[in-house]
């Protein structure tokens, strides 16, 4: 991880989330939202172009939602329908007969929103009013509770229990930058899992938080305390940009797994990123060190999820990269996740959005070509891990739009993991880009935001 102490992760989700290849077998029920009322269909009026509003529950018809795979909700036999297609704020939502138009598209994120993929806002109730006949429009996501809603569970399944699923995972950092309170993050974001960040050693072969703070008791354990409580979890990373790190402290793969498997019943981790940086990963016996462990810790731990997080250039890995990947295929490591940080590219014109894409595609093709996968495979055993804002290189930003097609890019293919570096940073600030902020214009935790609707 880059950015002072370090760096990692981001992507993404979107219109790709939805589903549209075979008919399957929908979910019908109530829409429930802001007082426990129902999206209802005024005056139950099949017409096109009837008002949905907020009413008590009643059971009929009328509050009767069939959810599809296909992403509509249908009611009456027609369709929840932003009026005209319109992606601006205040648009009318209404009845009308199904066509298979981007306006009759919602995705049902992790947290609780039922977002219009082609306008990325959400179902909103007008003016946070309770009242009944209270119409529905579109409205910009803010995570407030009159964008909240209980929907059918659908053929595409209901949001993952607990929230966000594992692979959304920002990084949250108790060494500096006015770490945010998580519970805070969670409720305003949707996002439910975090990586906390980083354990170094403390000169040999012993893992602590920053290689200085105890694994327990401290303020990184309060932080993961505070997470569960909310119904999330935590990744942990070890390693990033500075400090002492286990991989060169560590004499032996055997000593190297010790350490990792110390982290994890410490903190009870159903997930470790091994984020191997500088030193560590230009040294090939190290890469090679990192790989063997990480294997017997795979092997002690069934079920637990494993990342592995490095850099990259703007095509792909690099050297460096090719070879971790090369010794992991060959060592037989299954790896859940090969995940880049795509940033710190120098700057330019073109997008990051559209480099992190270049340089995802080509650590796809990189882990396709050493395991010997198809691209869907493939795409499913990789991640991207970005930085929010203004990053290392001062020229170089990354804006809420690059997030936005990383969030498209990542869901299309089923990426392992869509993270960054960090909450701490997202939020606004004057000035340029510091510790706790970003250096862009933005409210806070609209990065976050991003990331709480991946779905995997």
């Amino acid at each position: 991880m880059h950015g002072v102490v370090a760096a990692a992760a981001a992507l993404v989700l979107g219109a790709g989330l939805l589903i549209t290849a075979a008919p399957a077998q929908a979910a019908t029920g109530t829409i429930t939202g802001l007082a426990g009322k129902c999206a209802d269909i005024a005056a139950a009026s099949s017409a096109d172009g009837t008002a949905v509003q907020l009413y008590d529950c009643n059971g009929s018809g009328a509050q009767s939602w069939t959810r599809s795979s296909s992403g509509t909700l249908t009611a009456l036999g027609k369709c929840l329908d932003v009026s005209s297609g319109s992606v601006a704020n205040g648009a009318r939502i209404q009845l009308w007969t199904c066509n298979g138009s981007a306006a009759q598209q919602w995705t049902y994120t992790s947290g609780q929103d039922l977002v219009n993929p082609q306008a990325n806002k959400c179902l909103d109730v007008t003016g946070n009013n309770s009242a009944n006949g209270t119409p529905l429009q579109l409205w910009s996501c803010t995570g407030a509770a009159n964008q909240k809603w209980n929907v059918p569970a659908g053929d595409d399944g209901p949001p993952p229990a607990g929230g966000a699923p594992m692979a959304a995972a920002p990084y949250l950092y108790q060494g500096w930058g006015s770490p945010p309170d998580p519970a805070t993050v969670m409720n305003a974001s949707g996002v439910k899992w975090f990586t906390m960040a980083f354990i170094l050693s403390n000169g040999y072969c012993n893992p602590m938080w920053d290689g200085g703070r105890s694994l327990t008791g401290g303020a990184d354990q309060q932080a993961l305390t505070t997470i569960r409580a909310n119904d999330g979890d935590a990744v942990v990373s070890i390693g990033g940009w500075s400090g002492n790190k286990l991989g060169q402290s560590c004499n032996s793969a055997s000593e190297l797994a010790g350490a990792y498997q110390k982290v994890i019943n410490a903190l009870s981790l159903k997930a470790i990123d091994v984020d191997i940086e500088d030193q560590e990963f230009a040294q090939a016996n190290v890469r090679q060190k990192v790989i063997d462990a990480l294997k017997i810790i795979e092997q002690n731990n069934p079920g637990i999820v494993t990342y592995l997080t490095f850099g990259t250039s703007t095509s792909g890995p690099d050297g460096n990269g090719q070879d971790l990947i090369n010794r992991g295929a060959a060592s037989g490591l299954n790896l859940d996740g090969w995940v880049i940080m795509p940033f710190d590219f120098g700057g330019g014109s073109t997008t990051m959005g559209t480099l992190t894409r270049q340089a995802a595609d080509g650590l796809k093709n990189q882990v396709k070509a050493a395991y010997g996968l198809s691209d869907d495979a493939a795409y499913r055993k990789i991640g991207i891990s970005s930085m929010n804002g203004i990053t290392d290189d001062a020229g170089e930003r990354v804006n809420l739009s690059d997030f936005e097609s990383m969030l498209s890019y990542a869901s299309e293919h089923h990426l392992a993991r869509f993270t960054f570096w960090s909450v701490n940073r997202d939020r606004p600030c004057t000035g340029g880009p510091e510790d706790s902020c970003g250096g862009v214009s933005q409210q806070p935790w609209d990065y976050s935001k991003v990331i709480g609707r991946y779905r995997g």
